[in-house]
């Protein structure tokens, strides 16, 4: 009976044992309000489930807040409703003005390491996760639509609905993206294509600082030239064509990727752009975020 239970648990929002690992209802979240720790599996496990991933920079995340919130009043007591921010160059004061701006009564968390987006397979914000009460993935969709009332509408009613296909990445893909980085000594570069551009309006600050940053990436790179350097550029909503124009706009020297599904960025934990990792081993070094002093970032990886 004890067994059976704890396999019930397993399953509960955590999609299948087959497709996810591990089950979303263990991913360790953070309560805003609170900074608690909190997972899926204490939500009802009767019901099913809407996620929400979006971020206060998003500015169609930003357009869809109304609808988010009356679509809480509306099926809230049928369905388990969360509004996840991924942090990623989040502060708490933007998430609340947020909040306070458009009213949000539903439970704000933080996805801290981005191992939910991971496991749900975000590709850009913001992003809807609706689950049923079997722990499956139904549907998904970066619109706030007649067509996911319609898809709550079912699920509140107690339809199941078929299990939906998503772009998460199993366990052993995520192990072979992360094996090249899991021995021997490495310097990471962490970005995005959009950070200098996107950012403009809603973070001027960090947008300028990805520009300057990445325009004196090659001189810093050549001060560390015997270093293994590798430009690692977030995945959301980034394919090679935005990566290649990327290059090309800073005329970059170091080999740089998109993150596949977000593996690196949650791997190594990285929630601010843009950053500077050291890992030997696959074990973090250094971590540099600061880029102000050119002199004190090389002294200080020249020590690693």
């Amino acid at each position: 009976m004890l067994k059976q239970w704890c396999l019930a648990v397993v399953v509960l929002l955590g999609l299948s044992a087959q497709a996810q690992e591990p089950p979303l209802g263990d991913i360790e979240l953070s309560e805003f309000k609170t900074g608690e720790s909190v997972t899926l599996s204490e939500l009802d496990r009767t019901q099913p489930t809407y996620i929400k991933l979006w971020a206060t920079w998003c500015k169609p995340c930003m357009e869809q807040m109304p609808h988010f919130e009356t679509l809480y009043q509306r099926f809230s007591d049928d369905v388990n409703i969360v509004a996840v921010n991924i942090n990623i160059n989040e502060n708490r004061e933007n998430i609340q003005n947020v909040i306070e701006r458009h009213k949000l009564t539903m439970p704000v968390w933080l996805d801290q390491e981005g191992k939910l987006a991971q496991a749900l397979g975000l590709v850009g914000t913001p992003y809807s996760v609706l689950i049923n009460a079997d722990g499956n993935v139904v549907y998904t969709t970066h619109d706030s639509d007649d067509n996911l009332e319609r898809f709550l509408q079912m699920l509140a009613d107690g339809q199941t609905l078929e299990s939906a296909d998503t772009d998460a990445l199993d366990e052993t893909q995520r192990k072979a993206l992360l094996e090249p980085w899991m021995e021997g000594e490495h310097l990471l570069f962490f970005t995005a294509t959009w950070c200098d551009w996107y950012l403009k309006d809603s973070r001027p600050e960090m947008a300028q600082k990805c520009q300057r940053v990445q325009t004196e990436l090659n001189a810093l790179q050549k001060r560390l030239s015997e270093k293994n350097w590798q430009g690692v550029v977030n995945h959301l909503w980034t394919d090679e064509k935005a990566l290649a124009e990327f290059i090309q706009l800073y005329e970059l020297d170091m080999p740089f990727r998109v993150d596949t599904g977000g593996v690196l960025f949650s791997a190594f934990n990285v929630r601010t752009l843009p950053t500077l990792v050291s890992v030997k081993d696959g074990k973090v070094q250094a971590r540099i975020t600061d880029f102000s002093d050119e002199d004190a970032v090389v002294g200080r990886l020249s020590e690693q």
